[in-house]
């Protein structure tokens, strides 16, 4: 794998898929699939409509011993809702509008015994770019609803006339069997996938913790990232509409060792829900900025 392949591996794990977009807008194209929403895996079962609309109580996913203080539960509260929808419109250096990326919330429901919420992303290239850079990927991440711990990733590429799937069942102590079509995914215990991540940081109340740390993995290498909150309150415009918002700032350490040469950067929107409307990440071959267009 190549530096530059690692560090769009590394944005896609701390702005979830937005920044993922970038990685494989660098590296893929030719032939897109319609956008179909993949079945509920058998093992998911969803809840009652009455409990669509809160997240659970922490759930009982471990954490490492030395994230406790920095990385606490979700907030409980309204901020997952069962079928939200937000839309958002990427910018990469000087090209404006070259992909789209959606993030919606499918569902919460009971994985393997465990409450979870079912979390979705679609990304998709637009013209004159999508001419050179065919790409539309899907990725599903299966989360407990305490903690948004990952108990499975997948990812549906069709990327340069290929389609590529991958389902990865995570386990931190190797007593989870992965199913026939999934391979098992050893992790740290609490880790998270980008998916969970994204809506992690959404859910941390930043006015009473103002730094938190998470192992999160890509689908391809574990990283751990510190997300601290750099400004309370910050005027932010974006299509969706002009908001104040709390701007996040995130590192990613690779073994230990911090990443210099890329930083991300999430705006949350200081409403109830939180919603992330801007996401901009630095990267040795690009910088991109992705915006909210659209909230359901």
């Amino acid at each position: 794998m190549s530096y530059k392949t690692a560090v769009g591996i590394t944005a896609l794990a701390v702005l979830g898929c937005a920044a993922g977009a970038f990685y494989w807008l660098r590296a893929r194209g030719e032939q897109p699939v319609p956008e179909v929403v993949s079945a509920e895996l058998p093992g998911f079962h969803e809840a009652p409509a009455a409990e669509k609309s809160a997240v659970a109580a922490a759930g009982t996913s471990p954490l490492p011993r030395e994230s406790k203080k920095t990385t606490p539960p979700v907030d409980p509260g309204p901020l997952l809702k069962a079928g939200e929808v937000l839309e958002y419109t990427a910018n990469v250096s000087k090209l404006n509008n070259v992909a789209s990326l959606k993030l919606q919330v499918a569902g919460r429901g009971n994985f393997l015994g465990k409450s979870s919420w079912h979390l979705q992303a679609f990304a998709h290239t637009q013209n004159p770019l999508r001419m050179v850079f065919e790409l539309d990927d899907q990725f599903d991440s299966y989360s407990d609803a305490g903690t948004l711990a990952s108990l499975q990733y997948e990812m549906r590429l069709s990327e340069r006339g290929q389609k590529v799937q991958s389902v990865q069942r995570m386990t931190a102590t190797g007593q989870e069997p992965a199913s026939e079509d999934a391979t098992e995914a050893r992790v740290l215990p609490g880790t998270r996938d980008p998916l969970g991540m994204m809506q992690y940081l959404r859910n941390v109340d930043w006015t009473k913790t103002p730094e938190v740390h998470s192992s999160v993995y890509d689908g391809h290498k574990l990283y751990d990232v510190r997300a601290q909150l750099a400004t309370a309150s910050e005027k932010v415009n974006v299509p969706a509409g002009d908001y104040t918002a709390s701007r996040i700032g995130s590192r990613v350490f690779d073994g230990g060792v911090e990443m210099k040469d890329a930083s991300f950067t999430l705006y949350l929107a200081n409403n109830a829900a939180r919603l992330p409307v801007l996401l901009e990440a630095v990267m040795p071959f690009a910088t991109a900025r992705v915006e909210l267009l659209r909230a359901n």
